[in-house]
């Protein structure tokens, strides 16, 4: 590069961050056609990808949305974190799935949104959770009553949720408008019910004609007949779901007269029974019959679980020996009999270190009966979702190899190749932080590393090098942690995993927070080079004070001191109100100035706020905007939305604060006048991550999960006609990069109002896999090429290509936590190696082989 750049680097691996394994995996299903019509026509890939729900073994589940626009069949980047429900600590999550609020609202062919599904988990506890996605906690709990939950499945219809239970029934809950209440309980089999799968629902028998068919509600157009569930005993057992007695009994293998599990099954829209075993045992059932169609040793080891492909033509399972293995159903013989298809195993990879606990499909399979069987395009590749105790979610494109069109849309674009046994996987990062947030916190001026834990954190101090300045710059590169110290760890009295902290930049302060509590610490250096922690026990008591009455939590779900480390900024978990808090001196009690409301207005904003702003002109809307937001300052909704605040950021000068939430809105506000300034216009995703410029304190850049940036001047309300060309060149060089941009990061030295105008402004962006150095600043050659052509008569708009002086990529550093400055020059990259993560695992499975 021309403008080349020598950095200080301090190359992190020393923090002892471990993110939580993989337990449970669900997409949303599709509500159930009308029987009446006879097939239902999916002509096209549904307009919305769904939901994507990861379970992890410290209770926590982190809600992802697919990055890509609605209608775009493509996205490199996949799924991105929405936002994380802290789990109670300690706590975990064993099963998971979603039901749809109202399906008899959603149109068949429509993926369920957001706001249309309820999530239900369980921990291997009595307690059954329903979870508020919109507030992040639990909704309502309800015990099953038959002791620990081993497994639970939502029917078709999406009005019951049957629960398979420690002491052998189970129990179906009663899910109908938007209820939890038990329903039935089936007859006691002696062992426990490990796995469960409802049978293909019939269409019920059309009644007597009343003239009226507006009843024709999505509840009664269908009925459950069956279910199957898999035990301890060695035994799947199919059910009658009116009487709750049992069917029929099949018996799995055994060795050695040693009870095997069925931990997964699974039912095909013809009925088809399959299950997968302790045994490694894939094997195939008649339902009408109760017999063994076929039987495969697919794996080596325990089968923990299965998913089956939307087609129905195809299954895969995995376990405890890290290997997917595909089963499909192929035509052997001539003729229409169900005999002259068999199913084969096709292939096998292994793309996991350490066991897989689940599995997961998009578009998810219904099991209807033939006649009513969704047809899905073959043109587009489902993307399958697995995970397990190496921690990170893997996609892969799972195009069957009996498809023969020649070009099948891979929606990852990981490559042409869109078959399970010829694509290339993706895995995606794992955050460090909830809701995709970092778990560490650097504070420059102290020279402090701040990382949390599920209920803890630890301090390190990295001391300042003699030789970095004056000798090799590289030489603070440190990856086997010489020049480190910890200084301070900590374990917390916490009620939920922890959501948010933070540590200021003169490492006087330290705030961690529970969904219930906020702790705020001043931190004083003791004789020994550590650092002491005194809590400020009047804290919590002086947030309740300007919280409503009834307000049940005084937790953050972000914080961002200023600058000058005088200014706490809280947004808090439960209601989602922005506080502004003055810590004070040494001697003094912080106190609050003002609380927020912005985000919680509904209607009172609507008008103001412009889905996707490049296509709109900016100045108008923000114009309109300005005028609009003084006379609604105080104007409150009768009914505020629910929502969540997760993106703070405060500029150089301490002057700005801005604010985005889940919902993709984001305010501004003037922290000298500690007053509300604007509203900026709604994007298509909610902000990654937000941050100013510290050269022109006015300039707020937001980065979006598809790697878009927007450059925002809030001092006049607009976006400058400047940024377009930069907005629009970055956009297009990261719009391929596979993994989401994750923070920005300034270098100090080019921070304050005594810089040159002649020097270069950059920004330097990361992701888990890449650094990307951007040149922030508008491009004089190109806007004269432009004037020129306009000149000479060429009226078509071009963009000019960004060259090596504008942008530079590194990609040696994974998987990268977090980027930051300690100073001028002096740059921290903290990573954790997937190696050393794995390194705290037991050993994989390992199968010895002979004559090799």
């Amino acid at each position: 590069m021309s403008d080349a750049t020598t950095l200080a680097l301090h190359r992190c691996r020393f923090i002892d961050f471990t993110p939580s394994p993989i337990t449970a995996l669900a997409f949303p299903s599709f509500p159930l056609p009308h029987p009446n019509k006879k097939s239902s026509s999916f002509g096209k890939q549904p307009a919305r990808f769904g939901t994507l729900a990861v379970g992890h073994a410290n209770g926590n589940i982190d809600l992802c949305e697919w990055t890509a626009a609605e209608g775009q069949l493509q996205s490199p980047q996949a799924w991105a974190i929405r936002t994380t429900l802290s789990g109670p600590y300690p706590s975990k999550v064993d099963s998971l799935v979603f039901a749809i609020r109202y399906p008899d609202t959603i149109a068949t062919e429509t993926a369920p949104s957001y706001s249309d599904l309820r999530l239900f988990s369980s921990g291997g506890g009595s307690e059954l959770l329903e979870w508020d996605m919109d507030q992040g906690r639990i909704r309502r709990t309800i015990s099953s009553q038959g002791g620990s939950i081993w497994s639970m499945s939502v029917n078709p219809a999406s009005n019951m949720l049957a629960l398979g239970c420690e002491d052998g029934t189970v129990r179906l809950l009663s899910l109908a408008n938007d209820t939890l209440s038990h329903h039935r309980r089936f007859d006691r089999v002696k062992c426990r019910v490990m796995s469960i799968a409802w049978g293909p629902p019939r269409p019920r028998q059309p009644q007597a004609t009343t003239g009226d068919d507006s009843s024709d509600d999505e509840e009664d157009n269908w009925a459950d007949s069956w279910l199957v569930t898999g035990g301890s005993d060695s035994s799947l057992r199919k059910w009658d779901v009116s009487t709750g007695r049992v069917i029929d009994r099949m018996g799995t293998d055994r060795i050695r007269g040693e009870r095997t599990l069925v931990w997964s099954v699974g039912v095909l829209g013809d009925g088809t029974i399959v299950s997968g075993d302790s045994l490694g045992m894939v094997k195939f059932w008649d339902s009408r019959t109760c017999t063994q169609l076929q039987s495969f040793q697919g794996h080596g080891a325990d089968v923990l679980c299965l998913t089956i492909d939307p087609t129905g033509t195809a299954i895969y399972t995995s376990g405890v020996d890290q290997k997917i293995s595909q089963f499909c159903l192929v035509k052997t013989s001539s003729g229409e009999k169900a005999s002259s298809w068999r199913w084969i195993q096709t292939s096998s990879r292994r793309m996991h270190s350490h066991d897989v606990r689940a599995l997961s499909i998009w578009p998810p399979y219904s099991a209807l009966p033939p006649s009513h069987r969704r047809q899905f395009p073959i043109d587009v590749a489902p993307l399958l979702a697995s995970g397990g105790l190496d921690m990170s979610v893997v996609v892969t494109p799972a195009a069957l190899p009996t498809n023969t069109v020649v070009k099948i849309v891979n929606p990852i674009s990981t490559s042409v190749h869109s078959t399970f046994e010829d694509s290339y996987h993706r895995r995606l990062a794992y955050s460090s932080g909830p809701s995709s947030t970092s778990a560490i916190h650097i504070a420059g001026q102290a020279r402090l590393v701040c990382c949390t834990r599920d209920a803890g954190l630890g301090v390190w101090r990295i001391p300042k090098k003699s030789s970095s300045s004056g000798e090799d710059p590289s030489a603070a590169d440190d990856p086997d942690g010489d020049g480190w110290e910890k200084v301070l760890d900590m374990e917390l009295n916490v009620h939920t995993n922890v959501l948010a902290s933070a540590i200021s930049d003169n490492g006087r302060w330290l705030v961690v927070s529970d969904l219930y509590e906020s702790k705020l610490f001043s931190l004083s250096s003791d004789s020994d080079g550590g650092i002491k922690p005194r809590r400020v026990r009047e804290f919590s008591a002086i947030l309740h004070a300007h919280l409503p009455p009834k307000s049940i939590s005084t937790g953050g779900v972000a914080f961002n001191f200023t600058p000058d480390s005088s200014k706490l900024v809280i947004s808090t978990a439960v209601g989602s109100y922005i506080l502004i808090v003055d810590l004070g001196a040494s001697d003094e009690q912080p106190r609050v100035l003002r609380r927020f409301d912005h985000h919680r207005l509904g209607n009172a904003t609507k008008d103001r706020l412009v889905k996707g702003r490049p296509t709109v002109d900016a100045e108008t809307v923000i114009s309109e905007s300005a005028s609009e937001a003084e006379e609604s300052e105080d104007q409150m909704p009768s009914a505020p939305i629910a929502t969540t605040v997760l993106r703070l950021a405060t500029s150089f000068d301490g002057q700005w604060l801005a604010t985005s939430d889940v919902h993709a809105r984001t305010h501004i506000y003037n922290l000298d006048a500690i007053q509300h300034h604007c509203v900026l216009p709604s994007f298509r995703q909610a902000a990654q991550t937000i941050c100013f410029d510290p050269s022109r304190p006015n300039i707020l850049i937001l980065a979006f999960p598809d790697n878009s940036i927007q450059l925002f001047d809030v001092e006049s309300r607009q976006f400058p006609s400047w940024a377009k060309d930069v907005c629009c060149n970055v956009s297009k060089r990261l719009a391929r990069t596979h993994d989401h941009i994750l923070g920005v990061a300034f270098d100090p030295a080019i921070a304050g109002p005594s810089l040159n105008v002649s020097t270069p402004r950059y920004a330097l962006f990361w992701g888990s896999t890449w650094l990307c150095k951007i040149k922030l600043d508008r491009d004089d050659n190109a806007r004269s090429g432009q004037r020129k052509r306009r000149r000479e008569g060429d009226k078509s708009p071009k963009i000019e290509p960004m060259t090596e002086d504008h942008v530079r990529m590194v990609t040696h550093y994974r998987p990268i936590l977090h980027v930051d400055f300690l100073g001028p020059g002096e740059l921290v990259v903290v990573e954790r190696p997937l190696v050393d993560v794995l390194a705290t695992l037991p050993p994989a499975y390992f199968a010895h082989k002979y004559g090799s």
